[in-house]
């Protein structure tokens, strides 16, 4: 048996964990999917889907996890081949590995972006406008800002051209990223966690209290803003696109379908709990998400620009409440400068706990079934990661492609996978012995209804609802960049499966000799 790293202890488990899950998604994607779905009304579908699809999926992703650490593996190509003997099995389980590998390459730039912009607010080089009427004339100035900072203003149909200095940061970012690898799951992931995670709550605690004491010239406050995200408007929960926005953040939010939290759990010895670990990353992703998150960004938005204008900004874009309209407050309230850094930087130490996260399971791939050493694997994926990052960095189109084939459409297929073949291939009374053994707390019995029917169920509503209401206009798109996203895409899964065969001809030779 080939002997694995552990965590260090039980609260870095936690941490490592809970940052995996603690992602940009906590502080930008929120707080756009809440104010674009009703504020109120998207926080009532969003704790049902907790309970029904985000929690049973994190604890299915722990017991695989756990069940391949056992073996010496730490990734779905071996788990799924061993509790389902089918040749396939095996090929399916790559997509725990090129789902998280694929997007690591497109979110490390996107992490990036938050350094040179917590940088950028130290130094007082972001701009700075006073007040107008119009939300869109005010915010402007910011949104021309991360268009010349991202290359977008390139008049180029297919290049982006960023700006050196943003090139800089990407390198810096990935070097950071590729260190703390280098260092292994103790010495570097659990170590950084350890740090990062406080320090996230600390800075979200001190940018919470100052938004709390905002008040606008026309009298709102934070009142006006925690109204908005808790007063629900029962009418809209009658439209769907509510429920499944809500049913889909959950999803993100937990890292579910991703492949990670399977990775991290192999981390684990074979007798250790995932009922409570997983309950406990759980819960400390959800204070920083809802409580933290959404205080922050939303009551700000609403205290400045009202409830319709926080509505607006929200519908342009992901990015408009964290890159545009956060700053842009701070730009008009006394210290801005010194809250917008510690807010970019807050959404650094998210970003690369996450990134780490997502990278580990191409190195348990390498190390686990290629044999390759620590140092081998992360020099491997350092080079990947290097030449293929220019995909989204210089070609147009290339990110928002691989987001959503990649990290929104593959994971909740993968998701898929997971639960049909742990609770419907490999033997659902096996399936919850292993869920339930050795656990610290005791897992509901409804669970065992909810992780076989109705998550698998939700998970088949919400690819039917994509298929219908996103691929036609998907496949629709035929620009050079998609073409070239998509190309990137099938031949990372052909490499995928190449290395495979390689890994297992190595196995079975060792086998028969």
């Amino acid at each position: 048996m080939i002997k694995r790293e552990h965590w260090g202890s039980r609260i870095g488990l936690i941490l490592a964990v809970a940052g995996n899950a603690i992602g940009l998604g906590n502080f930008l994607r929120f707080p756009v999917q809440a104010a674009d779905n009703g504020g109120g009304a998207f926080m009532i579908p969003y704790m049902i889907s907790l309970l029904l699809l985000g929690i049973p999926l994190l604890w299915i992703e722990w017991a695989l996890g756990r069940y391949g650490g056992a073996k010496g593996h730490g990734t779905a190509v071996a788990v799924f081949d061993y509790m389902w003997k089918n040749p396939v099995a095996k090929y399916l389980g790559f997509l725990g590995v090129l789902i998280p590998l694929i997007v690591v390459v497109y979110y490390t730039y996107i992490e990036s972006w938050t350094l040179l912009y917590s940088l950028s607010s130290l130094i007082d080089s972001l701009p700075s406008t006073p007040m107008t009427d119009g939300v869109e004339n005010y915010l402007k100035p910011f949104e021309n800002f991360l268009v010349e900072k991202i290359g977008l203003n390139s008049e180029s149909s297919i290049f982006l051209m960023p700006p050196l200095e943003t090139y800089i940061f990407f390198l810096i970012t990935l070097l950071m990223n590729l260190y703390i690898l280098y260092r292994g799951v103790s010495a570097g992931i659990e170590k950084v966690a350890k740090f990062a995670m406080p320090a996230i709550f600390i800075m979200a605690i001190i940018l919470m209290v100052r938004v709390f004491t905002l008040t606008s010239p026309d009298g709102r406050n934070f009142l006006d803003g925690l109204g908005f995200l808790w007063n629900p408007d029962f009418s809209a929960l009658s439209n769907p696109k509510v429920w499944l926005a809500a049913a889909g953040q959950v999803f993100f939010t937990l890292s579910v379908g991703f492949g990670a939290i399977l990775t991290y759990a192999s981390y684990i010895k074979p007798k250790d709990d995932i009922a409570l670990n997983g309950l406990a990353g759980a819960s400390v992703n959800e204070f920083a998400e809802v409580i933290l998150g959404g205080s922050i960004a939303i009551t700000a938005s609403v205290i400045f620009f009202g409830i319709a204008g926080t509505e607006l900004i929200a519908s342009k874009g992901a990015f408009n409440l964290g890159f545009m309209s956060l700053p842009a407050i701070f730009a008009n309230i006394p210290f801005g400068q010194f809250f917008s850094f510690i807010w970019f930087l807050l959404l650094f130490f998210a970003g690369i706990t996450s990134s780490i996260a997502l990278s580990q399971p191409a190195i348990a791939f390498l190390e686990d079934e290629l044999g390759f050493s620590r140092q081998k694997a992360v020099f491997s994926l350092g080079a990947f990661l290097f030449i293929t990052a220019h995909i989204p960095i210089f070609i147009k189109g290339a990110l928002d492609e691989l987001d959503f084939w990649v990290g929104t459409f593959g994971l909740v297929i993968f998701a898929l996978l997971e639960a049909v073949l742990f609770f419907w291939i490999y033997d659902s009374k096996k399936a919850w012995q292993e869920l339930t053994r050795d656990n610290d707390i005791k897992i509901p019995d409804i669970f065992y209804y909810i992780m076989k029917y109705v998550a698998p169920g939700l998970l088949l509503v919400i690819l039917g609802f994509w298929a219908v209401e996103k691929l036609p206009e998907k496949l629709s798109q035929s620009s050079a960049g998609i073409w070239i996203a998509r190309g990137f895409i099938l031949a990372v899964l052909i490499l995928g499966i190449v290395l495979i065969k390689i890994a297992w001809s190595r196995r079975n030779e060792r086998a028969s000799a």
